[in-house]
């Protein structure tokens, strides 16, 4: 297996400026394992889902190549969430959280899943995540992301995680807010120390591209240009899901030209997820013109 994926799925209720959808296929999981997928990498999806989960959402996984046995199915109804956009869309005000079935999930990765090339934790408690740690032993990268919740609410747990993998994803609030800093590059520097050695950061920065701390130096990968935003709920998890699916491609340690390659792809994914309301961008992504935004992308910085 190229890259196992443990997070969330979950049915999203989104309004934006542009469009609005109930009860749409979302969470990180999803999100994840979709771009994983169209990026050519074998991926299995570590989830839980209520028994109202819809058969064609099912489907539209497994159509898309990924590998559900390690998806469950238990006795409710699977995690909703409510979220409202605003303005320029940077951040997502919520309006209703109904974790269901999420709630008791306890991940179990299949064993024929336990030494994958990538293992990515996305958006989980931290002590589900060093869970899904132990369980694991990939043979190239652990990938983590996070969010502000956990900062407060279980914050020894997450340094004790964060100190355990290979690549971090996170976004700039976030960074700050570990760090206790306001100056992003200053933030970034101080927290990349904390991890092990050799690991990378990556600081997400929304329409303002990608900050990465490499061991060897900071790069700078920008967004795609775009007048098309419709929603950009799953734009960080179909960044960390395609730079997991290229990154898995690779042995040994993460060249710096291998990371920013990896990186202009995950932009270049993103920006699909976010011209389509919930999972409808990145499912109707296609190769050519992904290539097309590829050139883009590397055209700004090269």
């Amino acid at each position: 297996m190229d890259v196992v994926v443990v997070g969330s799925l979950a049915y999203d209720s989104i309004q934006t400026p542009a469009a609005k959808g109930e009860r749409l296929l979302g969470g990180s999981a999803t999100y994840a394992g979709l771009a994983s997928s169209a990026c050519d990498a074998s991926c299995g999806v570590v989830g839980v889902v209520g028994n109202d989960f819809r058969p064609e959402d099912r489907d539209l996984l497994a159509e898309s190549g990924l590998d559900l046995a390690g998806l469950v199915t238990a006795e409710g109804n699977t995690f909703h969430w409510e979220g409202e956009y605003s303005g320029a869309m940077g951040e997502a005000s919520t309006l209703n959280t109904e974790l269901n079935v999420f709630e008791a999930f306890d991940p179990e990765v299949p064993e024929a899943w336990v030494s994958p090339k990538v293992l990515f934790c996305a958006n989980l408690h931290p002590a589900l995540q060093a869970k899904v740690l132990d369980q694991c032993s990939p043979t190239r990268l652990r990938m983590l992301d996070s969010m502000n919740l956990w900062i407060d609410i279980a914050r020894p747990l997450l340094d004790d995680v964060l100190q355990r993998v290979d690549v971090v994803v996170l976004n700039d609030g976030e960074v700050r807010m570990l760090a206790d800093d306001a100056n992003l590059v200053r933030a970034a520097q101080w927290l990349h120390g904390q991890l092990q050695p050799g690991a990378i950061l990556i600081v997400k920065r929304g329409e303002h591209g990608v900050l990465a701390l490499h061991p060897s130096g900071l790069l700078h990968v920008p967004s795609v240009p775009s007048p098309g935003l419709v929603d950009p709920t799953g734009c960080g998890d179909s960044f960390a899901g395609t730079l997991a699916a290229h990154l898995s491609k690779g042995e040994g340690p993460v060249g710096r030209e291998e990371l920013r390659t990896g990186l202009e792809h995950a932009a270049v994914v993103a920006s699909y997820t976010l011209q389509g309301l919930g999972v409808t961008g990145l499912v109707a992504m296609d190769r050519q013109d992904r290539e097309a935004r590829l050139q883009v992308v590397r055209g700004l910085t090269r």
